[in-house]
């Protein structure tokens, strides 16, 4: 009979600890529809949640899949592109623009501003 051999106790109290963590949400991708792009990583195969940290405020948000497969596929977003801003802040850079789009360097020296 063969013996089972134990785990140290470090192992056992750091798996233990540890609480199971919420499941990803995964959406498949549909490489046809995103960007064209001369990337040498790839393209991402499926979308999962991402946390990522706010530039403007420092708050932590959640990327979600759903949101990530509008950017790369109906938006045609930059495939190596990620959220930087949560929604209040993008919303308050919206507001700051006074609801007009950005405008180019060329069509502000046309306008005269």
């Amino acid at each position: 009979m063969k013996r089972r051999r134990r785990l140290p106790r470090y192992l056992r109290e750091s798996t233990a600890a540890e609480p199971p963590g919420p499941v990803p949400v995964r959406i498949p991708a549909d490489t046809s529809q995103q960007a064209p792009h001369t990337s040498w990583g790839g393209v991402p195969l499926h979308y999962e949640d991402k946390e990522f940290i706010c530039v403007d405020c420092g708050k932590t948000e959640i990327w979600t899949a759903q949101q990530q497969k509008w950017w790369y596929e109906t938006a045609k977003g930059y495939i190596l592109s990620t959220a930087i801003r949560c929604n209040d802040c993008r919303q308050k850079l919206r507001d700051s623009h006074g609801g007009t789009p950005r405008r180019s360097h060329q069509e502000r020296r046309d306008s005269g501003r």
